[in-house]
Protein backbone atom coordinates (compact mmCIF):
# COMPACT_ATOMS: atom_id res chain seq x y z
CA UNK A 1 0.00 0.00 0.00
CA UNK A 2 1.35 3.30 -0.72
CA UNK A 3 2.10 6.29 2.04
CA UNK A 4 -0.81 8.72 1.48
CA UNK A 5 1.89 11.25 2.14
CA UNK A 6 3.79 10.12 -1.36
CA UNK A 7 0.34 9.62 -3.08
CA UNK A 8 -0.81 13.48 -2.02
CA UNK A 9 2.67 14.52 -3.23
CA UNK A 10 2.62 12.59 -6.72
CA UNK A 11 -1.01 13.77 -7.43
CA UNK A 12 0.66 17.51 -6.77
CA UNK A 13 3.41 16.71 -9.28
CA UNK A 14 0.96 15.04 -11.82
CA UNK A 15 -1.98 17.67 -11.79
CA UNK A 16 -0.35 21.12 -10.35
CA UNK A 17 3.14 20.97 -11.41
CA UNK A 18 3.03 19.07 -14.89
CA UNK A 19 -1.01 19.57 -15.34
CA UNK A 20 -0.42 16.29 -17.02
CA UNK A 21 -2.51 15.43 -20.47
CA UNK A 22 -4.04 12.89 -21.66
CA UNK A 23 -1.39 10.65 -24.04
CA UNK A 24 0.77 13.20 -22.60
CA UNK A 25 4.27 11.62 -22.39
CA UNK A 26 6.20 11.87 -18.55
CA UNK A 27 9.50 11.21 -18.06
CA UNK A 28 10.52 10.56 -14.38
CA UNK A 29 14.18 11.00 -13.48
CA UNK A 30 14.81 9.38 -9.71
CA UNK A 31 17.78 9.77 -7.65
CA UNK A 32 18.17 7.81 -4.57
CA UNK A 33 14.58 7.86 -3.77
CA UNK A 34 11.99 4.95 -2.30
CA UNK A 35 10.85 3.29 -5.19
CA UNK A 36 7.67 3.76 -3.81
CA UNK A 37 7.57 7.41 -4.77
CA UNK A 38 7.97 6.35 -7.86
CA UNK A 39 5.68 3.79 -8.18
CA UNK A 40 3.08 6.21 -6.55
CA UNK A 41 3.96 8.88 -9.64
CA UNK A 42 3.59 6.69 -12.11
CA UNK A 43 -0.16 5.88 -10.54
CA UNK A 44 -0.65 9.51 -10.81
CA UNK A 45 0.68 10.12 -14.45
CA UNK A 46 -1.50 6.63 -15.26
CA UNK A 47 -4.64 8.08 -13.66
CA UNK A 48 -4.46 11.21 -15.54
CA UNK A 49 -4.15 9.12 -18.98
CA UNK A 50 -0.20 10.43 -19.25
CA UNK A 51 2.21 7.77 -20.42
CA UNK A 52 4.87 7.26 -18.07
CA UNK A 53 8.64 6.98 -18.65
CA UNK A 54 11.07 6.13 -16.01
CA UNK A 55 15.09 6.29 -15.78
CA UNK A 56 16.72 5.13 -12.23
CA UNK A 57 20.01 6.73 -11.45
CA UNK A 58 22.33 6.59 -8.46
CA UNK A 59 24.55 9.15 -7.07
CA UNK A 60 27.70 7.07 -6.66
CA UNK A 61 27.32 5.40 -10.40
CA UNK A 62 27.09 9.59 -11.62
CA UNK A 63 30.24 10.72 -9.82
CA UNK A 64 32.24 7.24 -11.18
CA UNK A 65 31.11 8.27 -14.87
CA UNK A 66 32.01 11.63 -14.57
CA UNK A 67 35.05 11.29 -12.70
CA UNK A 68 36.88 9.85 -15.56
CA UNK A 69 35.03 11.38 -18.50
CA UNK A 70 36.25 12.99 -21.93
CA UNK A 71 34.28 16.13 -24.33
CA UNK A 72 33.61 12.63 -26.07
CA UNK A 73 31.79 10.15 -24.10
CA UNK A 74 29.47 12.78 -22.37
CA UNK A 75 28.69 14.34 -25.33
CA UNK A 76 27.31 11.28 -26.42
CA UNK A 77 25.61 10.49 -22.77
CA UNK A 78 24.02 13.86 -23.41
CA UNK A 79 23.05 13.51 -26.70
CA UNK A 80 21.73 9.97 -25.45
CA UNK A 81 19.47 11.80 -23.41
CA UNK A 82 18.50 14.68 -25.31
CA UNK A 83 16.94 12.47 -27.86
CA UNK A 84 15.13 11.14 -24.87
CA UNK A 85 14.09 14.45 -23.53
CA UNK A 86 13.16 15.51 -26.99
CA UNK A 87 10.50 13.04 -27.02
CA UNK A 88 9.03 14.02 -23.79
CA UNK A 89 5.96 16.60 -23.05
CA UNK A 90 6.99 16.76 -19.47
CA UNK A 91 9.49 15.60 -16.52
CA UNK A 92 9.45 14.68 -13.08
CA UNK A 93 12.85 15.27 -11.30
CA UNK A 94 12.61 13.59 -7.94
CA UNK A 95 16.06 14.06 -6.56
CA UNK A 96 17.57 11.95 -3.53
CA UNK A 97 21.18 12.36 -1.83
CA UNK A 98 22.39 10.33 0.72
CA UNK A 99 25.84 12.54 0.80
CA UNK A 100 25.76 16.04 -0.20
CA UNK A 101 29.04 16.30 -0.46
CA UNK A 102 29.64 13.54 -2.62
CA UNK A 103 31.03 15.36 -6.31
CA UNK A 104 32.93 17.03 -3.44
CA UNK A 105 35.96 15.75 -4.65
CA UNK A 106 35.40 15.29 -9.10
CA UNK A 107 37.63 17.33 -10.26
CA UNK A 108 36.51 20.93 -11.85
CA UNK A 109 37.33 20.38 -15.54
CA UNK A 110 35.52 17.18 -15.26
CA UNK A 111 32.15 18.79 -13.35
CA UNK A 112 32.86 21.50 -16.44
CA UNK A 113 32.20 18.66 -18.84
CA UNK A 114 29.58 17.36 -17.16
CA UNK A 115 27.85 20.78 -17.44
CA UNK A 116 28.38 21.66 -20.81
CA UNK A 117 27.74 18.08 -21.95
CA UNK A 118 24.86 17.11 -20.60
CA UNK A 119 23.15 19.46 -17.85
CA UNK A 120 23.09 22.38 -20.28
CA UNK A 121 22.36 20.29 -23.81
CA UNK A 122 19.92 18.40 -21.72
CA UNK A 123 17.88 20.07 -19.08
CA UNK A 124 18.89 24.02 -19.85
CA UNK A 125 18.29 23.86 -23.97
CA UNK A 126 15.98 20.71 -24.22
CA UNK A 127 13.86 20.31 -20.76
CA UNK A 128 13.10 23.80 -19.71
CA UNK A 129 12.25 25.30 -23.04
CA UNK A 130 10.44 22.35 -24.10
CA UNK A 131 8.58 20.85 -21.41
CA UNK A 132 6.52 21.09 -18.69
CA UNK A 133 8.96 20.16 -15.84
CA UNK A 134 9.33 20.07 -12.45
CA UNK A 135 12.29 19.53 -9.76
CA UNK A 136 12.03 18.55 -6.38
CA UNK A 137 14.60 16.92 -3.44
CA UNK A 138 13.38 13.80 -1.65
CA UNK A 139 13.95 14.23 1.98
CA UNK A 140 16.89 11.80 3.82
CA UNK A 141 18.61 11.18 7.24
CA UNK A 142 21.02 13.93 5.92
CA UNK A 143 19.05 16.06 4.76
CA UNK A 144 17.66 15.92 8.84
CA UNK A 145 21.17 16.31 9.29
CA UNK A 146 21.73 19.73 7.19
CA UNK A 147 18.15 21.29 9.24
CA UNK A 148 19.02 19.66 12.83
CA UNK A 149 16.38 17.98 12.94
CA UNK A 150 15.19 14.60 14.01
CA UNK A 151 14.69 12.43 10.97
CA UNK A 152 10.77 12.39 11.97
CA UNK A 153 10.55 15.96 12.23
CA UNK A 154 12.14 16.92 9.62
CA UNK A 155 10.02 14.20 7.76
CA UNK A 156 6.88 16.71 9.04
CA UNK A 157 8.74 19.66 7.87
CA UNK A 158 8.96 18.40 4.60
CA UNK A 159 5.47 17.26 3.14
CA UNK A 160 4.04 20.54 5.42
CA UNK A 161 6.36 22.39 3.12
CA UNK A 162 5.58 20.78 0.00
CA UNK A 163 2.05 20.09 0.34
CA UNK A 164 1.10 23.84 1.11
CA UNK A 165 -1.44 25.53 -0.77
CA UNK A 166 0.42 26.54 -3.74
CA UNK A 167 -2.90 28.17 -5.54
CA UNK A 168 -3.41 30.88 -2.17
CA UNK A 169 0.59 31.54 -2.54
CA UNK A 170 -0.15 32.10 -6.43
CA UNK A 171 -2.98 34.89 -5.95
CA UNK A 172 -1.08 36.64 -3.11
CA UNK A 173 2.33 36.75 -4.96
CA UNK A 174 0.46 38.49 -8.42
CA UNK A 175 0.57 41.90 -7.13
CA UNK A 176 4.28 41.41 -6.98
CA UNK A 177 4.80 40.18 -10.54
CA UNK A 178 3.57 43.21 -11.91
CA UNK A 179 4.83 45.54 -9.79
CA UNK A 180 8.31 43.71 -10.30
CA UNK A 181 7.36 44.20 -14.42
CA UNK A 182 6.62 47.72 -14.06
CA UNK A 183 9.96 48.28 -12.33
CA UNK A 184 13.02 49.99 -12.93
CA UNK A 185 15.44 50.23 -10.33
CA UNK A 186 16.31 48.09 -7.34
CA UNK A 187 18.46 49.58 -4.62
CA UNK A 188 19.11 46.54 -2.19
CA UNK A 189 20.77 47.57 1.90
CA UNK A 190 21.64 45.62 4.46
CA UNK A 191 24.52 44.67 6.62
CA UNK A 192 27.90 44.57 4.15
CA UNK A 193 25.15 45.18 1.05
CA UNK A 194 24.57 48.14 -1.22
CA UNK A 195 23.49 47.31 -4.32
CA UNK A 196 21.95 48.62 -6.82
CA UNK A 197 20.83 47.23 -10.30
CA UNK A 198 17.78 47.76 -13.08
CA UNK A 199 14.93 44.79 -13.47
CA UNK A 200 13.68 47.45 -16.49
CA UNK A 201 11.90 45.32 -19.52
CA UNK A 202 12.62 41.51 -18.43
CA UNK A 203 9.64 39.24 -17.26
CA UNK A 204 9.19 38.49 -13.52
CA UNK A 205 8.28 34.85 -12.83
CA UNK A 206 5.71 33.77 -10.14
CA UNK A 207 7.04 30.47 -8.91
CA UNK A 208 3.88 28.54 -6.74
CA UNK A 209 4.70 24.39 -7.61
CA UNK A 210 4.77 24.42 -10.78
CA UNK A 211 8.58 23.79 -12.06
CA UNK A 212 10.15 23.63 -8.20
CA UNK A 213 8.49 21.64 -5.18
CA UNK A 214 8.32 23.15 -2.24
CA UNK A 215 8.52 27.01 -3.75
CA UNK A 216 7.52 30.31 -3.19
CA UNK A 217 9.45 32.99 -4.87
CA UNK A 218 8.98 35.98 -7.66
CA UNK A 219 12.14 35.94 -9.95
CA UNK A 220 13.63 37.92 -12.60
CA UNK A 221 17.12 38.95 -14.04
CA UNK A 222 18.57 42.14 -13.78
CA UNK A 223 19.71 43.99 -16.91
CA UNK A 224 23.27 42.27 -17.78
CA UNK A 225 25.46 45.54 -17.43
CA UNK A 226 23.37 47.31 -14.26
CA UNK A 227 24.67 45.60 -11.61
CA UNK A 228 26.76 48.37 -9.16
CA UNK A 229 28.02 47.93 -5.53
CA UNK A 230 28.49 45.11 -3.33
CA UNK A 231 26.40 41.71 -1.56
CA UNK A 232 27.56 40.16 1.59
CA UNK A 233 25.42 36.41 1.55
CA UNK A 234 24.50 35.43 5.11
CA UNK A 235 23.37 31.59 4.11
CA UNK A 236 25.70 28.77 3.40
CA UNK A 237 25.96 27.33 0.02
CA UNK A 238 26.41 24.40 -1.12
CA UNK A 239 27.66 24.01 -5.03
CA UNK A 240 28.74 20.55 -6.68
CA UNK A 241 29.76 18.95 -3.36
CA UNK A 242 31.56 21.98 -1.72
CA UNK A 243 30.49 23.99 1.16
CA UNK A 244 31.03 28.03 0.97
CA UNK A 245 30.43 30.71 3.84
CA UNK A 246 30.92 34.18 3.48
CA UNK A 247 31.07 34.82 0.20
CA UNK A 248 30.75 38.50 -0.60
CA UNK A 249 31.20 40.06 -4.47
CA UNK A 250 31.66 43.24 -5.70
CA UNK A 251 30.15 44.47 -8.89
CA UNK A 252 31.32 47.05 -11.80
CA UNK A 253 29.49 47.90 -15.03
CA UNK A 254 27.14 43.88 -14.08
CA UNK A 255 30.52 41.96 -13.44
CA UNK A 256 31.78 40.45 -10.55
CA UNK A 257 35.43 42.24 -10.10
CA UNK A 258 36.30 40.92 -6.22
CA UNK A 259 34.89 37.78 -5.14
CA UNK A 260 36.20 36.38 -1.40
CA UNK A 261 34.43 33.72 0.96
CA UNK A 262 35.64 30.64 2.71
CA UNK A 263 37.51 29.34 0.09
CA UNK A 264 38.52 32.08 -2.18
CA UNK A 265 40.49 30.09 -4.87
CA UNK A 266 37.67 27.74 -5.51
CA UNK A 267 35.00 30.79 -5.49
CA UNK A 268 36.83 32.46 -8.50
CA UNK A 269 37.94 29.32 -10.03
CA UNK A 270 33.77 28.33 -10.53
CA UNK A 271 33.14 32.22 -11.33
CA UNK A 272 36.65 32.11 -14.20
CA UNK A 273 34.18 28.66 -16.04
CA UNK A 274 33.24 30.61 -18.52
CA UNK A 275 32.56 34.43 -19.71
CA UNK A 276 29.02 34.69 -17.93
CA UNK A 277 29.67 33.20 -14.75
CA UNK A 278 30.93 36.72 -13.51
CA UNK A 279 27.40 38.18 -14.74
CA UNK A 280 24.10 37.41 -12.99
CA UNK A 281 21.61 35.83 -14.33
CA UNK A 282 18.54 35.69 -11.98
CA UNK A 283 17.19 38.00 -9.01
CA UNK A 284 14.09 35.87 -6.66
CA UNK A 285 12.61 37.08 -4.03
CA UNK A 286 11.59 34.34 -1.66
CA UNK A 287 8.88 33.88 0.84
CA UNK A 288 7.69 30.31 1.55
CA UNK A 289 6.57 30.32 5.39
CA UNK A 290 7.68 27.17 6.55
CA UNK A 291 11.04 27.42 5.32
CA UNK A 292 13.35 29.72 7.71
CA UNK A 293 16.71 28.41 7.85
CA UNK A 294 19.30 27.46 5.34
CA UNK A 295 20.08 23.52 4.97
CA UNK A 296 22.48 23.71 2.47
CA UNK A 297 19.61 22.00 -0.30
CA UNK A 298 19.29 25.40 -2.81
CA UNK A 299 15.82 24.09 -3.91
CA UNK A 300 14.99 24.70 -0.19
CA UNK A 301 17.43 27.97 0.64
CA UNK A 302 16.46 30.13 -2.38
CA UNK A 303 12.63 29.93 -0.76
CA UNK A 304 13.63 31.26 2.90
CA UNK A 305 10.72 33.66 3.76
CA UNK A 306 12.04 36.94 4.17
CA UNK A 307 15.75 36.39 1.82
CA UNK A 308 15.83 36.48 -1.71
CA UNK A 309 18.93 35.25 -3.99
CA UNK A 310 21.58 36.72 -6.09
CA UNK A 311 22.55 33.95 -9.24
CA UNK A 312 26.07 34.22 -10.76
CA UNK A 313 25.73 32.69 -14.13
CA UNK A 314 23.13 31.58 -16.74
CA UNK A 315 19.87 33.23 -17.02
CA UNK A 316 16.61 31.50 -17.46
CA UNK A 317 14.99 32.18 -21.11
CA UNK A 318 11.70 32.81 -19.71
CA UNK A 319 13.33 35.76 -17.54
CA UNK A 320 16.10 36.80 -20.09
CA UNK A 321 18.84 38.94 -19.74
CA UNK A 322 21.36 37.43 -22.23
CA UNK A 323 23.74 36.10 -20.07
CA UNK A 324 25.09 32.61 -21.25
CA UNK A 325 27.31 30.59 -18.72
CA UNK A 326 27.37 26.91 -17.98
CA UNK A 327 27.47 28.29 -13.78
CA UNK A 328 23.75 28.82 -12.35
CA UNK A 329 24.92 29.29 -8.87
CA UNK A 330 21.92 30.70 -6.26
CA UNK A 331 23.41 32.99 -3.52
CA UNK A 332 21.17 33.90 -1.02
CA UNK A 333 20.64 36.49 1.52
CA UNK A 334 18.09 36.38 4.43
CA UNK A 335 16.91 39.72 5.40
CA UNK A 336 15.37 38.82 8.75
CA UNK A 337 15.97 40.57 11.87
CA UNK A 338 17.53 37.50 13.53
CA UNK A 339 19.97 37.36 10.41
CA UNK A 340 20.72 41.45 10.60
CA UNK A 341 17.90 43.03 8.43
CA UNK A 342 17.99 44.60 5.56
CA UNK A 343 15.81 47.03 2.90
CA UNK A 344 14.96 46.51 -0.51
CA UNK A 345 13.52 49.62 -2.52
CA UNK A 346 11.74 49.71 -6.08
CA UNK A 347 12.17 52.80 -7.98
CA UNK A 348 12.90 53.95 -4.37
CA UNK A 349 10.08 52.91 -2.81
CA UNK A 350 10.34 50.68 0.14
CA UNK A 351 8.66 47.60 -1.04
CA UNK A 352 10.09 45.09 1.92
CA UNK A 353 12.01 45.73 5.63
CA UNK A 354 13.56 43.36 7.39
CA UNK A 355 11.81 40.53 5.34
CA UNK A 356 8.45 41.71 5.84
CA UNK A 357 6.33 43.21 2.41
CA UNK A 358 5.08 47.23 3.71
CA UNK A 359 2.99 47.44 0.84
CA UNK A 360 -0.41 46.51 1.46
CA UNK A 361 -0.68 44.85 -1.37
CA UNK A 362 1.88 42.95 -1.29
CA UNK A 363 1.60 41.25 2.56
CA UNK A 364 -0.46 38.45 1.16
CA UNK A 365 3.16 37.29 1.11
CA UNK A 366 4.18 37.55 4.40
CA UNK A 367 4.70 34.52 6.69
CA UNK A 368 2.25 34.61 8.58
CA UNK A 369 -0.59 35.13 5.74
CA UNK A 370 0.66 31.95 3.98
CA UNK A 371 0.65 29.18 6.61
Amino acid sequence: MINPQYQELANLLINHSCTLKKGEKLLIEAFDVPEEMVIATIRAARKAGGLPFVTWKNNLILKELISETTDEHMDLIGSVEKFRMKNMDAYIGLRGSLNISEMSDVKSDKMAVYQSKLLQKVHFQERVPNTKWVVLRWPTPSMAQQANMSTEAFEKFYFDVCCLDYTKMAKAMEPLRKLMNRTDKVHIKGPGTDLRFSIKGIPAISCAGEHNVPDGECFTAPVKDSVEGHIQFNAETLYHGTVFNDIRLEFEKGKVVKATGSDDGKINEILDSDEGARYIGEFAIAFNPYITEPMKDILFDEKIAGSFHFTPGNAYDMADNGNRSDVHWDMVLIQRPDYGGGEMWFDDVLIRKDGEFILPELKGLNQENLM
